[in-house]
């Protein structure tokens, strides 16, 4: 150690200017705004003038400018923008695309539904400004037979934002405004049909479903109550054309426009049709038919049964081929 090396004090953070030597190996060392500070040699290190080549130097953040960066967030510059786009293919078939013009990742599933059966269309995750296509092709004539499309998803980036509900929706397809929807679809860049998950109008419309949803739910009891009630029936003109020897009378079969009917709209056709037919069967003179009622809650099984009982054309009826439909149709021998 000389005068005028730098040194630092070992247990502290202090770094000064050797000035004298003083008695008992004592150092006087100067450090920020001119203080002096004796202090013993053995508690100095000599700063190497090397040091700031081989080390840099510690930078702190100070606490409000780390406070700050939590605060910072990522800006998404195209908030909504979540298409489901019917591409035509020619004009009888159409492709089905999602199409993500925001910039949010989502991590999704669609889905369509009918009566009968629940199909995976796509999964995964659809990137921003990014589209993806299902396997899926759709025929335009059967646009009302689609069934509904569910959309579900979560808003996601990397680093820090804002958490958002996860978007779900749930669709239908109709005819009647099937032109309206036609314009270019983004990342596309084509014409299709195209559908907005995400825009307010989806919501509003989805949220009247689940409102139509509960008005649709029924107590089976009054209904039982109100169909024995003698009231009289319209039935189908007469047709005595000889109908098929199995007739289906599940509402999809009946009628393209079931989704627009409640419960009793719909019972009250399969009635009518059943009665038809069956009016039909016997001027004819066919032996037998069997009509196809489903299980269901078992309500259009015994409203069927309770009117051909004690009816003078009916010789028997039975719960026709159990193996293959169940409790679900009924056969009946004419007399």
């Amino acid at each position: 150690m000389n005068i005028g090396d730098k040194v630092r004090l070992i247990h502290s953070k202090e770094e000064g200017i050797i000035t004298r030597f003083l008695k008992d190996n004592v150092v006087e060392v100067e450090i920020e705004a001119g203080f002096k500070l004796p202090v013993l040699r053995r508690e100095l290190a000599v700063v190497s003038t090397n040091e700031k080549q081989f080390f840099k130097p510690v930078q702190t953040v100070p606490t409000q400018d780390i406070a700050k960066q939590k605060e910072v967030k990522p800006v998404i510059k195209a908030d909504k923008g979540v298409f489901l786009a019917f591409l035509p293919i020619n004009d009888k078939l159409v492709s089905i695309y999602l199409v993500n013009n925001s910039d949010w990742n989502f991590p999704f599933s669609l889905t369509l539904n009918t009566d009968r059966i629940h199909v995976g269309l796509l999964g995964g995750v659809l990137k921003a400004k990014s589209a993806q296509k299902s396997n899926l092709d759709l025929a335009i004539k059967d646009v009302e037979e689609w069934g509904s499309f569910t959309f579900q998803a979560f808003y996601y980036n990397d680093g820090p934002f804002d958490e958002r509900t996860p978007l779900s929706k749930k669709m239908r397809v109709r005819a009647s405004t099937w032109a309206n929807y036609r314009k270019k679809a983004p990342i596309l860049d084509k014409e299709a049909y195209l559908y907005q998950l995400d825009s307010d109008e989806i919501e509003a419309a989805h949220e009247k479903a689940k409102e139509d949803e509960k008005k649709l739910v029924i107590d089976v009891n009054k209904l039982k109550e109100g169909m024995m009630e003698k009231k009289p029936v319209e039935v189908l003109p007469k047709n005595y054309e000889k109908p098929s020897h199995i007739v289906d009378l599940h509402i999809e079969e009946l009628t393209k426009n079931h989704y627009s009917m409640n419960n009793a709209e719909m019972l009250e056709l399969q009635m009518n049709t059943f009665l038809s037919k069956f009016e039909q069967a016997i001027a004819s003179g066919m032996d037998e038919i069997t009509f196809i009622h489903g299980v269901g809650n078992g309500v259009l099984r015994q409203e069927i049964q309770r009117r051909l009982s004690g009816h003078k054309n009916v010789a028997w009826f039975e719960d026709a081929q159990k193996e293959k439909f169940g409790y679900g149709a009924t056969r009946i021998k004419i007399k």
